[in-house]
């Protein structure tokens, strides 16, 4: 069987530290069961457990090694019944909590490992997927910044933790998005987004109203609809109905004023670099949806059709409604299409009718959204633009392609 230890190295990094500690472990006939390195800011953190034969010396080789490369090493024997324990947990779940705010302190991931410890999970690995920031910053640039916790075993109390984190991200103006690391994780393939409020900075319909000179009205109902207080088919046909007359020249003078979402041009030049489709699934209207599409490369888009006769709108929608349902049961469709599990979906939208492509997929996002859809959602992000669903799915700032 052998003798365990384990090995804890720090000092200062330099190029070819690990491959002259390794040369001394293989003299010693070392099998190597377990190794983590992280370097912060040029300081070496290196643990290794290993075995070797029994009779074995290790410590004053290993100490005579470290004290050569300048290294400090702790040494500490693992007992058989230490060492199965450890095995054993690696059975348990695992899980990704991701916290991402404009800036990360102290006291963020004080509150958020407060709930990890309290749910009885312990924390594998925490590594940085944002960039490093820069000493002297450009005050105009919006900052970010992300932190990922690789958590093992399963919460004392899911709903509790969820609503925990909740209260904290609005609390500290912070997001935490919990997800099972599993295959899925790992393998989304469709993104599916809502257009107004999500991937655009208005309401197109209340910009058509600020047009046809009835903004106030259709603003109500539109707010009144996105919290869910009202039938959205319903909502839609009445703020249509009052755009009757208005001129199809005002659909361009409308697309023209229009303004992106924070990040919506990145995240989408990342995800087609990636290798991911992408979905338009909006209850707007499809003009400004096509409009995106050329723009940032959808693969598909489904929206509502404004009737236009004689060069205008008649006050009509065409059938069928792109409300939450169908948004849902479109979701489906591309998916069944190109091959897709539902797991390997996500979805990311801001209003109540969203609500059911965002339960629909493996990961729901509410971006920006109503307290109503925060609260029902799998995951949100509320204080970052619409690349950090690039964190979700793991990917560092230095692995993006820049816009």
């Amino acid at each position: 069987m052998g003798n365990i230890f384990l090995l804890r190295f720090t000092g200062e990094d330099r190029v070819g530290l690990t491959a002259e500690l390794t040369r001394t472990l293989a003299q010693l006939g070392a099998e190597v069961l377990d190794i983590n390195q992280a370097v912060i800011h040029q300081s070496l953190l290196l643990g290794m457990m290993i075995r070797v034969e029994v009779g074995i010396e290790v410590e004053r080789p290993i100490n005579a090694m470290a004290e050569s490369l300048d290294l400090r090493v702790k040494i500490r024997a693992i007992g058989d019944t230490e060492y199965d324990n450890w095995v054993d947990r690696q059975g348990k779940p695992r899980y990704i909590l991701t916290l991402l705010a404009r800036s990360i302190e102290a006291s963020h991931i004080a509150a958020v490992t407060k709930i990890i410890m309290d749910e009885g999970l312990n924390i594998d690995v925490i590594h940085r997927l944002s960039g490093r920031p820069q000493r002297l910053e450009n005050p105009e640039t919006l900052r970010r910044a992300c932190v990922e916790f690789w958590l093992r075993g399963e919460p004392h109390d899911k709903p509790r933790m969820q609503a925990l984190y909740m209260d904290l991200s609005r609390e500290l103006a912070i997001d935490i998005a919990w997800q099972k690391d599993d295959a899925y994780r790992r393998s989304r393939r469709l993104v599916a987004f809502d257009m107004d409020s999500t991937l655009i900075q208005a309401e197109v319909i209340d910009e058509l109203a600020k047009e046809a000179g009835c903004g106030d009205e259709v603003a109500a109902i539109t707010e009144s609809a996105m919290r869910g207080e009202l039938d959205f088919d319903t909502s839609l046909r009445r703020r249509v109905a009052t755009l009757k007359g208005l001129p199809e020249s005002s659909l361009q003078k409308v697309a023209e004023r229009l303004k992106l979402t924070e990040g919506a041009e990145a995240l989408l030049l990342n995800l087609h670099e990636l290798g991911y489709r992408t979905a338009i699934l909006s209850g707007g209207f499809s003009y400004f949806g096509n409009m995106l599409r050329d723009r940032l490369g959808f693969n598909y888009v489904h929206a509502n059709e404004l009737e236009i006769i004689d060069g205008k709108l008649t006050g009509k929608v065409l059938d069928p409604i792109v409300n939450g349902q169908r948004k849902a049961e479109l979701l489906e469709q591309i998916a069944s299409s190109e091959g897709i599990n539902r797991r390997q979906i996500i979805a990311v939208g801001d209003g109540a009718n969203d609500l059911p492509m965002l339960n629909r997929a493996g990961l729901g996002i509410a971006f920006h959204a109503k307290p109503i859809v925060r609260q029902e959602a799998g995951h949100a992000v509320s204080n970052l633009g619409l690349d950090a669903v690039l964190y979700l799915l793991g990917v560092r700032d230095r692995e993006r392609v820049q816009v």
